[in-house]
């Protein structure tokens, strides 16, 4: 059944530097759409959400842009001449930075203000808007006045957004990707796949395996990107493992409590040349609102570190172990820290400025220890 017939009018091809310049639109990074939702649950208050319908046609543009006639619409008198826009459709690459400014314009000139350190109670992501606030007549003026200047469509209390499943009361929100893990593992086949209880061995080590019989073509499609370029057998047994452990864990899940504090906690770990490929150390960090997890990273380190203490500071959110907990107190430099790179001082420029402090953090409580390393699974369960 048909429900809508859409129609596009196809754009003449563009070149940069010519028929545009700046393309970049800012939108709602995944950390910031967390921190909100920590920040709704601490202050007692639901998330709404709206959807902008035919967000990109009401940005206005400044360059020239035109597009053919469309097929049967063609102008009797000139047949042979092109549209010029006015305003911004979806193909141009700068339509969506137009309708970013149009919006930005608009919600500077309602008194909203753009802040960097403190969140806001709306974030946007292209034509999706999450908002919300204390004040439930504040809230209502606000989706009013959206609606007065925009065709927008109002989803009510917010649920869905970017793959997160999202439950508000009055206790607290919890946040799942349930569908989400059901989608990935239909798509790469895993549905029937044996569930884990972690999601990698600890005497797993990933390694060139150049003896090892070729998996063919289907493992390369499917996301572990520490594999190499001609993946055996072993690693496809590694990619099982960690497909089985979402299938052991669905409904697991982040909980942003009501009621909890804004305090601000950093966690940093890193092992040392743990990778036997190439012998680099990896990197995890996690940061919290008060009890609420909001970011997190594991990633490897750029290059081998030849000491405990470089491969600290080469994290750049270093902020819990003992050796960068030592040199940012201490100033005190030695054979093995005055080659550390200026930048990797910046942390202890803010501990003396009295910006952050720093506390050592044993290694039973280190939270960031799970983003370095395979662990057992009582230790696993325990810092997840």
């Amino acid at each position: 059944m048909v429900v809508r017939n859409k129609a596009r009018l196809p754009r003449v091809s563009s070149k940069e530097g010519i028929d545009y310049e700046e393309t970049f639109a800012p939108v709602a990074r995944l950390e910031a759409i967390r921190i909100l939702l920590a920040f709704a649950a601490s202050k007692g208050f639901k998330l709404q959400q709206m959807d902008v319908k035919s967000a990109f046609p009401n940005g206005f543009i400044e360059e020239e842009v035109y597009v053919r006639q469309p097929p049967g619409f063609e102008s009797a008198r000139f047949p042979d001449r092109v549209y010029k826009l006015r305003k911004a459709l979806y193909g141009p690459k700068q339509a969506p930075r137009a309708w970013y400014a149009r919006l930005k314009s608009f919600l500077l000139k309602s008194g909203f203000v753009m802040v960097v350190a403190v969140t806001p109670i709306v974030r946007i992501y292209v034509d999706d808007i999450i908002f919300g606030g204390s004040s439930h007549a504040l809230v209502s003026s606000f989706a009013e006045r959206m609606s007065r200047e925009f065709e927008m469509s109002l989803m009510g209390e917010l649920q869905l957004f970017l793959g997160l499943q999202i439950k508000q009361g009055p206790e607290g929100t919890f946040v799942h990707q349930a569908k989400y893990t059901r989608d990935i593992l239909k798509k790469f086949d895993m549905g029937d796949s044996k569930p884990m209880t972690t999601p990698m061995s600890t005497n797993t080590a990933l390694d060139a395996d150049e003896d090892g019989e070729a998996a063919g073509h289907s493992i390369r499609g499917l996301p572990l990107c520490a594999l190499p370029a001609s993946p055996r057998t072993s690693h496809r047994q590694v990619v099982k493992r960690i497909f089985g452990y979402p299938k052991f864990t669905p409904e697991l899940g982040l909980w942003y409590s009501s009621g909890s504090s804004l305090f601000l906690r950093g966690f940093s770990d890193a092992d040392h040349a743990g990778r036997r490929i190439d012998r680099k150390s990896t990197s995890g960090t996690c940061q919290l609102l008060g009890t609420s997890l909001v970011s997190w990273s594991s990633r490897k380190q750029a290059s081998v570190s030849l000491s405990t203490t470089k491969r600290v500071w080469k994290n750049p959110s270093s902020s819990g172990l003992y050796v960068c907990y030592f040199v940012a107190k201490n100033p005190v430099l030695h054979s093995r820290t005055k080659h550390i790179d200026v930048r990797f001082h910046f942390l202890r420029d803010h501990y003396e400025k009295g910006d952050i402090d720093l506390v050592h953090v044993a290694s039973e409580n280190q939270l960031a220890d799970i983003f370095t390393k395979p662990l057992e699974f009582g230790a696993f369960v325990r810092l997840r």
